[in-house]
């Protein structure tokens, strides 16, 4: 596709009044940047993207998290249309429908029946945290513990922005403007449970759940083995509930199918989301264990949450082909292999390029830090990562900002040499930022 098969918007400049002339409102973009054809897609396919001004640009991002398995995969896009005429909308508001319980027992099956039992179905990663609090205050009000409301956070994390998930999200996005009410949130230091210690001293029967991504949205920082093992032990002491938010380091990402596999004990609850349905439909989960699930079906108990589309027949059937497709080609062990050669890219960068301070992350999961002079003294300012994401997009690959640099989190398809591609994308495009900033590479 041309420019001229989809005209161009005009981006509102300061001196227009009002909304602007595009009728789309994206997320997260600058006002500035509305309209502009550099920045909408209009097709993808395998791990590259075609943008509205002609450019195909390899993908680096896997499409947010999502498209774990690459663009347009055919098993699963049959899967959903054979779904949509079959049954083009069946709900789990008030009903079940078949659809539904096969995913949820092929869930049930990838996490481990044998702590797992139950799948609640949600529509974002976001809306799902909201569902897993609900989950743990009622699990505990039907234990006789209903001052068990607090939940705890981690500060750097990322856990949506929906108000629940917007609550518990360890960074400051705004909360306070949007009126987000975070009395029954506490957030505490990732790998390093003092704080959560002296906390569980003063509040431990108050407090629910404990809510960790096994990585770091925000910064890819993987949580440490002792820091797991000592979270399992306060768990056990105290009383909460752990959940694992996998929205971004579900379905192989790190190298396992679930990062949370590596722990010495399962969670309680493990959120997932993104590669799910490989990005095809708003789908999420909530996996509990049976304990937790044995808590509302032994009271009788109705747990108070519905979603219009959550676990609808399209839905589901993406799932299922999503999870039959990565047995097929085997996605976790590519991933375990692609992990490996990141891993060499990243040494290579760190080595060569003055401005590249090192990388932290997991498996596919990684991100470049950056120095702000070559003498490593400062950080790389946060207010100049998004012009290095335009510079490495017209390098020719799309990556995601990160703390002080990029985060790189390819399809777990990638080939040898597109990683290879990636890498000399983010090496051309931060040469040309240093060089419009007035930095020598040499």
């Amino acid at each position: 596709m041309t420019t001229t098969d989809t005209p161009p918007v005009q981006a509102t400049g300061p001196e227009t009044a009002g909304a602007g002339t595009a009728a789309l409102w994206p997320n997260l973009l600058p006002p500035e940047h509305h309209g502009k054809d550099e920045l909408c897609t209009v097709s993808a396919h395998g791990v590259r993207v075609r943008f509205a001004d002609g450019r195909e640009l390899l993908c680096g991002s896997s499409g947010l998290w999502n498209t774990n398995i690459g663009y347009g995969n055919e098993a699963v896009a049959r899967a959903g249309a054979e779904a949509l005429l079959n049954a083009s909308y069946l709900s789990t508001f008030r009903y079940e429908n078949v659809y539904a319980r096969r995913a949820a027992e092929a869930l049930v099956d990838v996490a481990g029946a044998g702590h797992y039992g139950r799948v609640l179905f949600s529509t974002s990663g976001g809306a799902a945290n909201d569902l897993a609090m609900k989950v743990a205050r009622h699990y505990h009000a039907l234990r006789g513990q209903e001052r068990r409301k607090v939940v705890v956070g981690l500060r750097g994390s990322y856990h949506g922005l929906t108000f629940g998930g917007f609550a518990l999200t360890g960074e400051d996005l705004g909360q306070q403007l949007y009126g987000v009410d975070q009395r029954l949130v506490r957030h505490v230091p990732p790998n390093d449970t003092g704080e959560l210690e002296r906390l569980l001293a003063r509040q431990g029967a108050q407090i629910a759940a404990v809510v960790v991504e096994p990585v770091l949205g925000s910064g890819a920082i993987p949580l440490d083995d002792a820091y797991i093992a000592d979270l399992l032990r306060l768990r056990e002491e105290h009383g909460f509930l752990l959940v694992a938010d996998e929205v971004a380091t579900g379905f192989g990402r790190t190298g396992d199918f679930f990062a949370s596999q590596r722990w010495p004990a399962p969670p309680d609850l493990m959120i997932v989301s993104k590669g799910l349905t490989n990005g095809t439909s708003a789908a999420a989960a909530v996996i509990t264990a049976r304990t937790v699930a044995d808590a509302f079906h032994e009271a009788g108990a109705l747990l108070s949450h519905g979603e219009t589309q959550a676990g609808t027949p399209v839905t589901c059937a993406t799932i299922l082909a999503t999870l039959a497709e990565m047995s097929r080609i085997d996605v976790v062990a590519r991933a375990r292999v692609l992990g490996e050669t990141l891993t060499r890219e990243l040494d290579a960068l760190t080595a060569t390029h003055p401005y590249v301070a090192g990388s932290t992350g997991r498996g596919c999961f990684r991100s470049v830090r950056l120095t702000a002079e070559p003498d490593g003294t400062e950080p790389f300012p946060l207010t100049e990562v998004p012009a290095l994401v335009t510079e490495i997009r017209r390098a020719g690959a799309i990556v995601h900002p990160g703390l002080h640099g990029v985060q790189l989190i390819p399809a777990l398809t990638y080939t040898e040499a597109e990683a290879a591609e990636l890498f000399a994308c983010v090496r051309a495009g931060l040469d040309a930022h240093l060089a419009n900033t007035g930095r020598a590479t040499a």
